[in-house]
């Protein structure tokens, strides 16, 4: 699914996909998962592991396309932004696309992935967290690595920071420090790569 919205608060336009996990031929939750219930995290990586990647970076460019196409879009220039799992998936649109930027929040698909890293041609932010257990120091040091010969990289890892330190939804996750943190360092980047 896809939606997309004109700029506002002086941000870029942007557009929103939401996996399914019907679309992947897997049984749907019969109602929607809130990360706030005690199991809602837990319950959502099952759900993970039914994924398409490569269908899911299809449809994100396919998404990433349709935005350019809306006139609300100053001369088709689009970027694209994830977290977590969306965090992956950007950075393989910008891999097999041509995105005009790419952010990646703690992308959990990006350091098994990083055969594709020669192929990014845009300016691309990666954020980390020190204290992430899903993609400890030494995924993160890979990614710095693969990006090494690559110009318009910015890295960032937060300090005290676990996995999803910007989601507020998960209050276990959530680190408000590093999360605004990250959220200005995105700001200054969106405005230097994807200018209004």
């Amino acid at each position: 699914m896809a939606t997309s919205r004109a700029s506002a608060g002086g941000l870029p336009s942007w557009v929103t996909w939401q996996w399914r996990p019907t679309s992947t031929g897997g049984s749907a939750p019969e109602s929607p998962i809130e990360e706030k219930d005690s199991d809602g995290l837990q319950r959502a990586f099952g759900y993970v592991g039914q994924l398409d990647f490569a269908k899911a970076a299809d449809d994100a460019t396919a998404a990433l396309e349709h935005l350019r196409g809306l006139p609300e879009v100053a001369g088709g220039k689009a970027g694209i932004l994830g977290f977590c799992l969306g965090g992956g998936i950007a950075y393989m649109v910008a891999a097999l696309s041509d995105p005009v930027t790419c952010i990646s929040y703690y992308g959990s698909a990006v350091p098994d992935a990083l055969g594709l890293a020669r192929q990014v041609r845009c300016p691309i932010l990666f954020h980390f967290g020190d204290a992430d257990d899903y993609i400890p120091a030494k995924k993160q040091e890979a990614v710095r690595e693969a990006f090494a010969h690559h110009a318009g990289t910015e890295f960032h890892v937060h300090e005290g920071a676990g996995h999803a330190f910007d989601n507020h939804n998960a209050a276990v996750m959530y680190q408000e420090r590093a999360a605004r943190k990250a959220w200005i360092q995105t700001i200054e980047f969106l405005k230097r790569t994807l200018p209004l």
